[in-house]
């Protein structure tokens, strides 16, 4: 008898849960089941919390395709959209980022311009000030000491803080709220909270804005809430968006950055050595490339059917695009499980591709190439504290990297 199974059917009933687990002893490899599917095709069904299959695109080329693909919707409200947690009770606002156009573009442009390379490098001055400030206090307080509590994490947070325009006084407020709606294993009344908590502080911030504006982001925005615009909501959540990506990814950037060069010291000793800012930016590429930040990929749902591989994505299929396995595929990275500094690493997909590619991507640049090719040279000594299978890793959020990172000189 002629089986009667559909093989992508098949397939969906034997689809690994994702997001997948990292091998014990290897903190900053994709996890092993990953790069399986990865060797096997370019596109896999996985299994999610709520027992959806969507396909898992496991291979670089195809996912900087889909990335700019018109075919490819990141609208979380379309049917077949691959969520990654329950919708919380009664909903929130969502963030412009997970809009397609013109919607998405009209409202990223009200915030593009503070990002802008001209704007970012005006800023490099005042941002080497703040890292050398925090590693005078770090050189003049205990040893050994949390990098993650005394460096990792002010760095960026008073940075993003003052050009919102946000009081860093705050900074525990909006970092514990943050830590909430970013982690996996809460509830979703606990992250309804966390983000009820995060805009009504905002909303409370851009009042003051609409009536003493002065000359930073959150004031823009409200100018433009003024000139109707924008909508005070849209506004607070834009504001809680720019607020947790501009702190949370750089500053587990910074942590786990620096673990991975206690970890290769061949590679530290060429950044403790150079002023060389070439270097120092080529740097800063292949640690974006060679680390995970974000475990959960980039969600997306055709709208179309879609070719890839010989294999058809049909419209209404949700997509998950893995930066991590992308940016270590051997089929664009020679030899991608290589930290190697020196490497042209710019082609990476760590801040995505297309429209919706990372607003902050010059910030971030900018301030890791600031902490890389100050710390260590300032700190020529600095070297972990404790053994690495003592470091306690975020396995539980979306945005990875360490809780704690004890370091000493």
């Amino acid at each position: 008898m002629t089986s009667t199974v559909n093989p992508v059917d098949e397939r969906a009933a034997r689809a690994p849960e994702f997001p997948m687990a990292r091998a014990a002893g290897c903190p900053f490899d994709p996890p092993p089941a990953l790069r399986d599917l990865q060797q096997e095709g370019p596109l896999a069904r996985v299994r999610l919390w709520d027992g959806s299959t969507p396909w898992l695109v496991t291979r670089y080329a195809d996912q900087r395709a889909l990335l700019g693909d018109p075919r490819v919707s990141a609208d979380i409200h379309r049917p077949g959209y691959p969520r990654q947690a329950p919708m919380p009770p009664g909903g929130t606002g969502v963030s412009f980022i997970l809009k397609d156009d013109p919607e998405h573009a009209r409202l990223r442009r009200m915030v593009t311009a503070p990002f802008a390379i001209k704007r970012v490098e005006a800023m490099r001055p005042g941002v080497q000030r703040i890292v050398d400030d925090l590693i005078d206090e770090l050189l003049a307080g205990p040893n050994p000491v949390d990098l993650v509590e005394a460096f990792a994490l002010p760095v960026p947070s008073l940075v993003i803080c003052q050009l919102l325009g946000v009081p860093y006084a705050d900074h525990d407020f909006f970092q514990d709220n943050s830590k909430v709606i970013i982690n996996r294993n809460v509830t979703p009344e606990q992250r309804s909270a966390a983000h009820g908590n995060l805009i009504e502080y905002l909303d409370g911030l851009m009042g003051e804005k609409i009536a003493h504006p002065v000359d930073d982001l959150l004031s823009g925005l409200a100018e433009r809430v003024t000139a109707g615009e924008l909508s005070r909501n849209e506004a607070a959540q834009m504001g809680v968006l720019l607020l947790i990506a501009g702190h949370e990814t750089t500053a587990n950037m910074i942590a786990l950055g620096t673990l991975a060069l206690f970890e290769h010291p061949g590679q530290l000793a060429l950044l403790r050595d150079t002023d060389d800012r070439r270097l120092i930016a080529s740097a800063v590429e292949e640690l974006l490339r060679y680390l995970h930040i974000t475990h959960s990929g980039r969600r997306r749902v055709a709208v179309e059917d879609i070719e890839v591989g010989g294999e058809v994505i049909r419209a209404g299929e949700g997509l998950i695009l893995a930066n991590d396995i992308a940016n270590r595929d051997p089929g664009m990275f020679a030899e991608p499980d290589r930290l190697d500094l020196r490497r042209d690493a710019r082609r990476h997909v760590a801040f995505g591709f297309g429209v919706h590619q990372c607003l902050g991507q010059p910030l971030a640049r900018m301030e890791l190439q600031v902490v890389y090719g100050t710390l260590y040279r300032r700190i020529p000594t600095l070297r972990l504290a404790t053994e690495l299978e003592r470091i306690p890793f975020k396995h539980d959020g979306s945005v990875y990297g360490v809780y704690e990172l004890p370091v000493t000189w």
